[in-house]
């Protein structure tokens, strides 16, 4: 099985109820797969883009495009999250022998300027059974 990139998450969490910003997101096409309010008070939200991409670069671009569009209010609710991460995620396989993808100095600048962190999560590969 080969590596692969799955997609990348935008992990939010935040004091404030985050409902009316990830609506705000899933209309500029960033739908969460969840929003919560855990036993600790706090609001928690993962996003995905609706479109798939190949590479994490671009796939963050578009969320950032989103997220940097966001008007007052909302701007507001977005640097009121205590954590706002983008994981990429990836599937393990051993093939190719070397694997590589990258972010550009500027997503990681306006990743910077949006407050955002970054994360990798690699997945095992999942073998059907003979």
């Amino acid at each position: 099985m080969p590596i692969r990139y799955n997609n990348t998450d935008l992990d939010l969490v935040s004091s404030e109820d985050l409902t009316p910003l990830a609506a705000a997101l899933k209309a500029g096409g960033v739908p969460p797969l969840h929003v919560t309010r855990g036993d600790d008070s706090l609001w928690y939200t993962t996003l995905e883009t609706s479109e798939p991409y190949s590479e994490p670069e671009p796939n963050i671009a578009a969320i950032l495009s989103v997220v940097e569009s966001l008007d007052e209010p909302l701007s507001l609710a977005w640097r009121a999250c205590t954590q706002r991460k983008f994981d990429i995620g990836y599937t393990c396989g051993r093939t190719p022998w070397a694997f590589n993808h990258g972010l550009s100095t500027e997503t990681l600048r306006r990743m910077a300027e949006m407050g955002a962190s970054l994360r990798i999560t690699i997945y095992p590969s999942r073998r059907a059974k003979r």
